[in-house]
């Protein structure tokens, strides 16, 4: 005994669009974390740098429009 050729059809169709929904989601999880480790990165480097940058000027605000800076005081006593 068999189904029918539309039923069979029909699962078949689900099957295949359910693999390639879960290539999908599988392709977005590895570039998700790809992004997590690259955002990682950078603010690791934004890290290094604002470390440098107080080492130099010790702690400051900086106008990103122009470069200036403003020593920040500090306020505990």
């Amino acid at each position: 005994m068999k189904i029918e050729k539309k039923e069979l059809d029909l699962i078949l169709d689900q099957r295949n669009k359910i693999e390639i929904l879960t290539n999908k989601i599988v392709s977005a999880e590895i570039q998700k974390t790809q992004l997590i480790s690259l955002y990682s990165e950078l603010l690791d480097e934004s890290n290094q740098a604002r470390k440098k940058l107080e080492e130099k000027y010790g702690s400051i605000s900086i106008d990103l429009s122009d470069g200036s800076y403003t020593i920040i005081e500090n306020e505990s006593k």
